[in-house]
């Protein structure tokens, strides 16, 4: 069972919350084996070719495999008011709905219609360079990312990291010690930090260490989709 409080107040204190076992060793293994097959996804990306770091991912096609489709919609709902309430305490007008498939209509009315759930290929020697997944006006600011392979089995190196950048401070780094199975759940932007004068918003990149051996498997829920 998943302790929302201590994920919360992770949340709150780093932008990054752990959650240990999310998914079973076979869902993870049955995950990745897709990722050689065309039917389930819509495109796939060289990151090496636009310069966001080497590996590849694939985006999923609606409708979204079983399993990542019940995740998305039962961690939206729980991240749901972290959300609205981080947004209240930086001053952002949005506000997000209890349901999944609300926010999702409120995305496609924007334009927003392109499913936004991937698969991460690493190999020997791939990185992914520091980044935020925005995709457009509607963005929910939690994602979760899930590592499908086993560290020091299937691959070693590349380590999930983080940085939070904050004002006239230098960015500090941040590493979320994954295994099979273990999910981290990230701001996709900025997080509210009190100060002395107030509320003020850190932003904050994600990326993945280079890869020294082996292969490397991820999926990647985000609650908004895609212009």
């Amino acid at each position: 069972m998943i302790d929302w409080e201590r994920v919360a107040r992770e949340l709150d204190a780093e932008g990054g919350a752990l959650i240990e076992g999310l998914m079973p060793r076979e869902d993870c293994e049955a995950l990745a084996a897709l990722y050689p097959q065309g039917a389930p996804f819509r495109s796939r990306v060289l990151m090496e070719r636009h310069g966001f770091g080497r590996g590849e991912y694939k985006y999923f096609d609606y409708p979204l495999p079983e399993r990542l489709a019940g995740l998305r919609e039962q961690m939206y709902a729980r991240l749901a008011p972290i959300a609205n309430r981080w947004n209240e305490a930086m001053g952002i007008e949005a506000r997000y709905p209890a349901a999944h498939a609300e926010f999702i209509a409120r995305c496609h009315a924007a334009g927003q219609t392109r499913p936004t759930p991937l698969l991460l290929h690493y190999g020997e020697g791939d990185y992914n360079c520091l980044h935020q997944d925005l995709y457009g006006e509607h963005v929910f600011p939690l994602q979760l990312v899930i590592l499908l392979s086993e560290p020091g089995r299937d691959f070693t190196g590349g380590e999930f990291v983080m940085t939070e950048q904050r004002p006239r401070m230098q960015s500090r780094p941040l590493v979320l010690p994954l295994r099979q199975g273990d999910a981290a759940v990230i701001a996709v932007h900025h997080r509210p930090v009190q100060g002395a004068r107030g509320v003020y918003r850190v932003n904050l990149r994600h990326g993945v260490s280079r890869v020294r051996s082996g292969r490397r498997y991820t999926a990647g829920i985000i609650f908004h989709d895609a212009t």
